[in-house]
């Protein structure tokens, strides 16, 4: 399939886009996967994600880690860093924030496989982490760890 093709039908890469105000709001977009015929993690970092407390208002921070095995459909990675931006004035908690990229990628996605760490940072003095997989990890692919270090604060 010519890159043309599989390109085709993307609306936001390559022009002026603006930050969703919601998770809601955020169009994802996908392309086929040209190396469908084997099997591979693709890997997100996002070290600087926000969201805020749906109690107080305040910001809060995580750096997320996003691990998938596709099946037929890549997500386009602009797409993907404007749905994290649309987080940045949506109150939910951080559990509820993980999951629910997990979820969205999950079904729009439908990939062999997917996981999510969101190790965020301290709140009230306790940091709180989230993890999600879709089920164990698939034999024969290469999964690396997260890296991401327990929090240590200062020390």
């Amino acid at each position: 399939m010519s890159d043309e093709t599989i390109y085709s039908n993307l609306k936001q890469l390559g022009g002026a886009t603006f930050v969703p105000q919601n998770p809601q709001e955020a169009v994802l977009e996908r392309v086929q996967n040209p190396q469908g015929d084997v099997a591979y993690n693709v890997r997100f970092t996002a070290p600087e994600f926000t969201s805020l407390c749906p109690m107080t208002g305040q910001p809060d921070f995580a750096h997320l880690v996003i691990d998938y095995v596709p099946g037929d459909w890549l997500v386009e990675s602009k797409s993907l860093k404007l749905f994290l931006g649309s987080f940045r004035n949506h109150g939910a908690f951080h559990e509820d924030c993980t999951v629910s990229i997990a979820r969205r990628l999950v079904d729009f996605l439908d990939p062999q496989w997917l996981r999510i760490g969101g190790y965020w940072y301290p709140r009230g003095g306790i940091p709180i982490d989230v993890f999600y997989q879709t089920g164990p990890m698939p034999e024969g692919v290469w999964i690396p760890d997260q890296g991401v270090p327990p929090y240590r604060g200062r020390g």
